[in-house]
């Protein structure tokens, strides 16, 4: 089985939440916890994935909030909830960054641009993208990562892709056996 990469703590993990972490609603968005999904095997296997890393990051596009259906609060107080739930499975998100503008609109935060990617590096200035891999289930989301010369993971579903990750995989937990 051939190695996306030899990583070792110095690196990190790019995550995007809807897809990878959590069930996504296609056409729809998760306004409440109670409807957060956790993918199968995530928690699970957050552990032994995340411990490998120096930093593990959430960059997702929430347009319900630019859109009204949720506000900044309700959606930070969700993350919230989430973030608890990796805690109780042993495991640790440095930071959820979430761009809350709708498509095509200023300030240009939402993936593929490189605004999230860019806020973690000055928070957390150890952090190299080229020592660093993205994990998402859009084209938009391997684009981000392409972008700033991290590698790239696409996890399957029914969103119709045509950028070439690096690897793809069913579920975010198989990619303990690529690194």
């Amino acid at each position: 089985m051939e190695k996306l990469a030899h990583v070792d703590v110095s690196w990190t993990l790019f995550l995007d939440r809807d897809g990878v972490i959590n069930e996504r609603i296609f056409g729809g968005y998760i306004l409440d916890y109670a409807d957060f999904r956790f993918k199968d095997g995530v928690l699970e296997s957050s552990k032994e994935l995340f411990e490998k890393f120096a930093r593990v990051i959430v960059v997702t596009n929430q347009q319900c909030v630019a859109k009204g259906l949720i506000s900044e609060v309700e959606l930070a107080d969700l993350h919230e909830k989430m973030l608890g739930d990796f805690r109780k499975a042993g495991s640790t998100i440095d930071r959820v960054y979430a761009a809350l503008e709708l498509k095509d609109s200023a300030p240009f935060m939402r993936k593929p641009h490189s605004k999230m990617a860019e806020m973690a590096q000055q928070e957390f200035p150890e952090i190299d993208f080229t020592k660093s891999i993205m994990v998402g289930d859009t084209d938009g989301d391997v684009r981000f990562g392409k972008n700033l010369g991290m590698k790239t993971v696409l996890i399957r579903s029914e969103e119709k892709t045509s950028v070439v990750p690096d690897l793809e995989l069913n579920r975010l937990g198989e990619l303990i056996d690529f690194i």
